[in-house]
């Protein structure tokens, strides 16, 4: 995936960020069962967000490139999250994988959405 000079790496900010996101929302759902309610449209939507911003970041992506680290940047964080909430005991195996899926579809979205909104070439 090509990257404009000074970036740095994308997929590793947006990814990164998604992963933090999803994270403080599994440990607020955790003690906040009202929040818990929230995760499925709540990580879904922070998958899009973190391809959202790699679309954003990434000035030199297009087509299956933007799909694919979109994709990724959002399923990453779907599933650190879905992980951690498996481990705290509120989620179950199943749901990582739907978590991981769900996400990645959402920042395969987001990356597009993002090229669209801020992601100009050079």
């Amino acid at each position: 995936m090509a990257t404009s000079a000074g970036t740095g790496n994308p997929l590793l900010k947006a990814s990164t960020i998604g992963a933090i996101l999803q994270v403080l929302m599994v440990v607020g759902g955790h003690y906040m069962p009202q929040l818990a309610a929230l995760f499925p449209v709540l990580g879904t939507g922070l998958g899009g967000l973190a391809g959202l911003l790699f679309g954003m970041m990434n000035r030199g992506a297009t087509g299956g490139a933007l799909a694919g680290g979109g994709a990724a940047a959002g399923g990453i964080g779907g599933l650190v999250g879905s992980v951690i909430s498996m481990a705290l005991g509120d989620a179950t195996g199943a749901t990582v994988g739907i978590a991981t899926g769900s996400t990645a579809v959402a920042g395969a979205v987001g990356g597009f959405l993002g090229k669209l909104l801020g992601g100009k070439t050079a």
